[in-house]
C-alpha cells in the first residue's frame, strides 16, 4: 500500500493548457504501472485547446464549473461533483465557466 498525504505531489505544466497549474498525486513513479491522479486548477478565462490523448480519461470536478467541448462542437457543462469520461482518441476542449477557479480531479489511465 502506498499512502499519499495532502501536501504531497509535484507541480506539472499540462501541454495546450492555459490559466492552469497542476499538481500530479500519483503515477508510475510511484508504484502505479497504468494510473496517474493528478488536481488542476484552472482559474477563471482558464481551460485547455482541443486536442486528444492515447489514454482513457476522468475529470471530477471538484470544485467550481467547466464546459468541455469535442470535435462536433457538443459541450457538455459540469458543475462540482459531475465528471465525465473521455474514451482514448477522442479531442476535447475545456474552459471555466463564471468567476469562480475550478478544480478538477484527473484520473488518466495508460493503456
Amino acid at each position: 500500500m502506498i499512502v499519499v498525504k495532502e501536501k504531497e505531489g509535484t507541480e506539472y505544466e499540462a501541454l495546450n493548457h492555459f490559466n492552469m497549474w497542476g499538481i500530479r498525486k500519483f503515477g508510475p513513479p510511484e508504484g502505479a504501472k497504468n494510473v496517474n491522479l493528478s488536481i488542476s486548477e484552472f482559474l477563471p478565462n482558464g481551460g485547455a485547446a482541443l486536442s486528444s490523448s492515447e489514454r482513457e480519461r476522468i475529470y471530477y470536478v471538484l470544485r467550481g464549473s467547466i464546459t468541455v467541448g469535442d470535435e462536433q462542437g457538443r459541450e457538455y457543462l459540469l458543475n462540482q461533483h459531475d465528471m465525465i469520461y473521455i474514451p482514448p482518441d477522442d479531442k476535447r476542449d475545456m474552459k471555466v465557466n463564471g468567476l469562480e477557479a475550478a478544480r478538477v480531479l484527473v484520473i488518466v489511465v495508460n493503456i
